[in-house]
């Protein structure tokens, strides 16, 4: 099985493909995702919310992003594998940033990192390059700055938005980022920000105009009975249907139903 390489990726694009992009935090999805063939698998921090049972993101640890990044990266076959950076694992410095990330490539074999920032992380996005460490942006809603922004909020609504989203992206691709995440953006802003840039972006509740999409898997399956985002489609309840199948297990052992299932010797 070949493995996606980001030039790969990049030509995909060029040619006019989109490319589809999942979070996955552990072995036996990443596998699954990587066989049903998806592009791109990102080990977020989101882990903290679905996987910790966090209310955001910012308890993340970098030793639990690592973690998590080892667990996908040591079954994936063909997809490429994205890192997430969490919260406060690269703002202090450019040093920490780099040795961070290093980390998270070299110990967590992660093919890429990302981080979440515009202008001001221009400086250690080009040092990371520079390094060897491949980066993908992400601006707009930022669930790292949640405090700061007052909650989940779409961004780009109003004209100094849209025209500091614009100048972020085009930081973040002059400084070498391969591609930036436009997380809760206006549809019309995302659109037009896609359209400025030469490097792929990556949308999630941002409308249909990026060069990808991105979803936390947990969404996509309908894992969470009590959240159900609009931007999400729920391509099966798996809630419900694992539900299902617990319930039909207890009856069969509360009713003495043989379980096993057993090779036919005959």
């Amino acid at each position: 099985m070949t493995s996606i390489t980001l030039p790969t990726l990049l030509k995909k694009v060029a040619m006019g493909e989109k490319w589809a992009m999942l979070t996955a935090y552990d072995a036996a999805f990443a596998r699954l995702f990587d066989r049903a063939g998806i592009d791109m698998l990102l080990v977020g921090d989101s882990l903290g919310m679905v996987m910790q049972g966090y209310e955001n993101t910012l308890p993340v640890t970098l030793e639990e992003v690592l973690y998590h990044t080892k667990c996908v990266a040591r079954v994936v076959e063909r997809a490429h594998v994205t890192a997430d950076m969490p919260f406060m694992s690269y703002q202090a410095s450019r040093e920490q940033a780099l040795l961070h990330a290093g980390r998270l490539i070299k110990e967590g074999k992660a093919q890429a990192v990302k981080m979440e920032g515009g202008s001001e992380l221009a400086e250690t996005v080009y040092a990371m390059v520079q390094a060897g460490i491949p980066v993908m942006g992400h601006i707009g809603l930022q669930p790292q700055q949640i405090h700061h922004l007052g909650g989940y909020k779409i961004q780009g609504k109003d004209l100094s938005d849209i025209e500091k989203l614009l100048s972020d992206a085009k930081i973040l691709e002059e400084a070498g980022c391969f591609s930036i995440v436009l997380e809760g953006i206006m549809e019309e802003t995302a659109k037009q920000i896609t359209a400025a840039l030469k490097i792929p972006t990556i949308g999630i509740a941002s409308g249909p105009y990026c060069s990808g999409q991105v979803l936390v898997m947990h969404d996509l399956l309908g894992m969470h009975p009590d959240f159900r985002p609009h931007h999400a489609k729920i391509y099966i309840d798996l809630f419900k249907e694992v539900t299902k199948a617990i319930h039909e297990y207890m009856d069969d052992v509360k009713g003495g139903i043989q379980i096993e299932n057993r090779r036919n010797t005959a």
